[in-house]
């Protein structure tokens, strides 16, 4: 909302000025913001108001171009080099004879391509010499064939607002050629863009910023709406019949009646100039004076032309098959949620959003009816978003605009029609309806000092109440409590709680002055061991050449099809959303792997080749039978039982860990080639991620989509299942458009134990004894099964076991290989003999072959 600053400070009871910025800091102190402080545009040089005196239209030109003789009164010495600023009236030159004639008045020829202007009105001329805003100068220059000495302004031209859609023309009377341009216009005003929240409807008004601003800055308040300002007189009668068969929609509906108007009346220049500043453009008296109310008082009005209403006016919702041609042209077909305003020739007006097109004030309205009603504003806001109809009168009217304001919004603009317009107002009023007052709140006194945690001088309460119009009483309740109760103003229906209460003493005496106090950490109360092993886990990843990734946690029910999961597979069981941010993903994710190989593969496209990434996140796995979710009301504190079964009706949600690669896992360059990232890569971060959790993993062939059937490992702690790791499958791959070969890990980080200690490791200052062993076996065992069952064969002395080589070949036999193994022995208490090693190592070549008939390679 666009306001002058000086028609907000006409109504406070300021001792000394007040400058915008100041007005500004005062509206973002008590929660209203300010999108913009815009000083109306600084205009140096002669700036003078001139009258159109003749105009001629040049011809042969692609658009409209008018030669003007303006009137500008004495010219004011100009700052252009070289011109003296002196033009007389044209003289004719006839034998040298001397023109006898009485000089006419000064008058500068302007070339201009507008047409909104007749002669002998009154517009605003920027004289040669003057800058307009932007740093535009203006100089005498030919053009069209003619000498131009200045230019005829427009409204956006002079930083008046946005409006160009023709020149400025000034009412008649509003100054004389010759005037101080910047005097006449008021160009020392700043207008402030103002964005209030939607729960503040009043504030849509200079009336309720004014008194925002009385609250903010402590300075009286003169509310232009109250019994002083606009004295109500006894009606005599009706001014118009009304009949509401919707109480509902409409709780309140009030009409004056304005005959004897002057149609043509112009709309003074105050009214002008403010209406324009606000952003509204000039239509007629009749318009502009319900403009101008809506403004003021922040009550929108309609006026109807009396000789188009047909009978009595009825407030009721539409009928199925109504249509309306509204003020825009349009003609809408109305739905039976829509409230509407109808005469005997059927609907009249779309209620508080626009008029229709039969009833609309012309130019030859003589006769006004001047409506002003209470709207529902659900209803309102329906209606608007229905017919993408957002008027400022809907803008208003759905967040809630003051039910007694009706009779004074009609009053003032009736007088402004009778003031200016000459019109007479009839006697009767109708004033149908009735809107009850809002329901008293009462509260401790003290409860603002307990919430905000400062201790407010005495009285403050009940003064800040006051301010915004609640009517106050102060008791003591039955133990002693000191009590306030407020009774909510009118044109404040967001006051209900005590809670509301509290938020307006806390506004008005400045968020700023709670002070920000960390509370101190109690000893003991730092992170949970989860979230402990959780960070342990990313740091290791991080250092191990991870990169993470924070992908969006839903996935299309397509993208299970893409990983070739069967149609009973839990992970299809996922939850939908009701309202998701993508149409096609709806559904919360059950596992980490769709979002990081979209992250994966749109890194790819972007030209990236080599990728490492991981995520932690939650999953949400539903069992197989939903648990309804109760639904819970909000008059009271849910019971045990309730909490109880909400809890049970959240499905699980275990913390994942999930790593993703592709490329080279260790990259070529000048130091030599570099290592493709392989299935070994994927089960290593899983061994990181282990060994962070301090727990030991166990890995084994695995078969699991969208892993490689051959390339997959399953990953275990003890027995217990926790994850996979491998290669993707190529359909997989192909289908996601995926590097060739990627790798992925993912485990259920929750699934791990928690160790209740983390021993510091022993470490044994004795030298090991290292011996190698080869070891021929079928090509389908295993080697880590292997190598776990060398280690349990060895005994306590074996400290390491180790893989080096992977062997096939003719002479091993078909269906044979080769696996050779580094064994590091050591005791932690003695130098180890090399006969002890030996001896161990014997015995764990006897376990292998036992295990797996495994035979010592010759």
């Amino acid at each position: 909302m666009r306001v002058p600053a000086s028609w907000l400070t006409e109504h406070l009871g300021l001792s000394e000025p007040v400058t915008p910025q100041q007005l500004a800091d005062a509206f973002v102190r008590i929660g209203i913001e300010v999108d913009g402080v815009h000083p109306l545009g600084e205009v140096t040089g002669p700036l003078v108001v001139g009258r159109v005196v003749e105009i001629e239209e040049l011809t042969g030109f692609k658009k409209p171009i008018r030669y003007c003789r303006v009137e500008v009164g004495d010219i004011p010495e100009s700052d252009e080099p070289g011109d003296s600023g002196e033009t007389t009236a044209p003289t004719d030159q006839n034998d040298g004879d001397e023109d006898t004639s009485a000089p006419g008045p000064p008058t500068q020829g302007i070339v201009c391509g507008a047409t909104n202007f007749a002669e002998g009105d009154l517009v605003v001329v920027a004289l040669p010499g003057a800058v307009l805003p932007g740093g535009f100068e203006i100089a005498t220059r030919k053009t069209y064939g003619r000498v131009s000495e200045g230019m005829i302004c427009s409204a956006r031209e002079l930083g008046l607002g946005d409006d160009h859609a023709g020149i400025l023309v000034l009412p008649t009377g509003a100054a004389s050629p010759g005037d101080d341009g910047r005097e006449v216009l008021g160009l020392d005003d700043t207008v402030l863009e103002l964005v209030p929240t939607p729960d503040r409807g009043y504030a849509l008004s200079i009336r309720g910023l004014a008194r925002e601003l009385a609250c903010a800055l402590d300075v009286p308040f003169g509310d232009p709406a109250d019994g002083k300002a606009i004295e109500i007189p006894e009606a005599e009668g009706e001014a118009w019949p009304v009949r509401i068969e919707d109480p509902s929609g409409c709780s309140r509906f009030v009409v004056r009646r304005v005959t004897g108007l002057d149609a043509g009346a112009p709309t003074p220049w105050w009214m002008h100039r403010r209406l324009l500043l606000a952003g509204i453009r000039s239509i007629s008296l009749a318009v502009d004076v319900t403009n101008y109310v809506m403004l003021e008082l922040g009550h929108p009005l309609h006026a109807w032309d009396t000789g188009s209403v047909r009978g009595e006016l009825v407030v009721r919702r539409a009928k199925p098959g109504e249509k309306l041609t509204t003020l825009d042209d349009v003609v809408r077909e109305l739905d039976p949620d829509d409230v509407v305003i109808a005469d005997d020739s059927g609907v009249a007006s779309l209620a508080g959003t626009m008029g229709g097109a039969g009833t609309e004030i012309s130019t030859e309205s003589t006769d006004v009816l001047l409506e002003a009603a209470h709207w529902d504003p659900a209803s309102i806001s329906r209606t608007a978003r229905r017919h993408r109809l957002f008027s400022e009168a809907a803008k208003r009217f759905e967040r809630f605009t003051d039910p007694q304001l009706c009779a004074s919004a009609v009053e003032l603009a009736a007088r402004l029609l009778r003031q200016y317009g000459d019109g007479s107002i009839q006697p009767g009023r109708t004033d149908v309806g009735d809107v009850a007052p809002h329901a008293a709140v009462t509260m401790p006194i003290s409860l603002p000092d307990q919430v905000a945690g400062v201790r407010y001088e005495r009285g403050v309460t009940a003064r800040r109440l006051s301010q915004i119009g609640c009517k106050i009483t102060v008791g003591t309740g039955d133990d002693g409590t000191a009590l306030v109760t407020a009774v909510p103003p009118s044109w404040r229906n967001d006051l209900v709680q005590q809670a509301d209460l509290v938020e307006e003493v806390l506004r008005l005496e400045g968020y700023d002055s709670i002070p920000s106090v960390v509370p101190a950490a109690p000893a003991g109360r730092g992170l949970t061991e989860k979230q402990r092993r959780r960070r342990t886990v990313s740091r290791a990843l991080a250092e191990s050449g991870y990169v993470e990734v924070l992908p969006f946690p839903f996935v299309s029910p397509s993208t299970w099809d893409d990983f070739g999961l069967p149609e009973d597979d839990v992970r299809r069981r996922g939850l939908s959303l009701l309202n998701p941010l993508e149409s096609d993903k709806n559904q919360l994710a059950t596992s980490l792997l769709p979002g990081l190989l979209e992250s994966l593969q749109r890194n790819a496209s972007r030209g990236f080749r080599d990728l490492a990434l991981f995520n932690i996140g939650q999953v949400v796995l539903p069992g197989a039978k939903r648990i309804p979710v109760p639904d819970l009301g909000v008059d009271r504190r849910p019971t045990d039982s309730e909490l109880a079964a909400l809890e049970a009706s959240v499905p699980a949600q275990p913390l994942h860990v999930a790593v993703v690669l592709a490329g080279q896992r260790t990259r070529s360059g000048w130091w030599g080639s570099g290592e493709q990232a392989c299935w070994a890569d994927a089960v290593q971060a899983a061994r990181t991620v282990a060994e962070a959790a301090g727990v030991e993993l166990r890995v084994q062939a695995g078969d699991l989509l969208p892993w490689h059937p051959g390339r997959c490992a399953e990953l275990l702690v003890g027995d217990w299942p926790v994850g996979h790791a491998g290669e993707l499958h190529p359909k997989v791959v192909e289908a996601l458009g995926l590097p060739a070969r990627t790798v992925a890990m993912e485990l259920d980080l929750d699934a791990i134990p928690q160790p209740e200690s983390r021993p510091a490791p022993s470490i044994s200052t004795y030298p090991p004894v290292l011996l190698d062993v080869a070891l021929v076996v079928d090509t389908k065992v295993p080697s880590a099964e292997l190598a776990a069952a060398l280690r349990r064969g060895a005994g306590e002395l074996i400290e390491d076991v180790t893989l080096f080589d992977d062997y096939s070949g003719d002479q091993l036999g078909e269906g044979k290989r080769s696996l050779a193994y580094k064994l590091r022995f050591r005791a932690p208490d003695r130098t180890l003999t090399v006969e002890e090693a030996t001896e161990a190592r014997d015995a764990a070549v006897a376990a292998a072959a036992e295990r797996f008939g495994a035979e010592l390679r010759s």
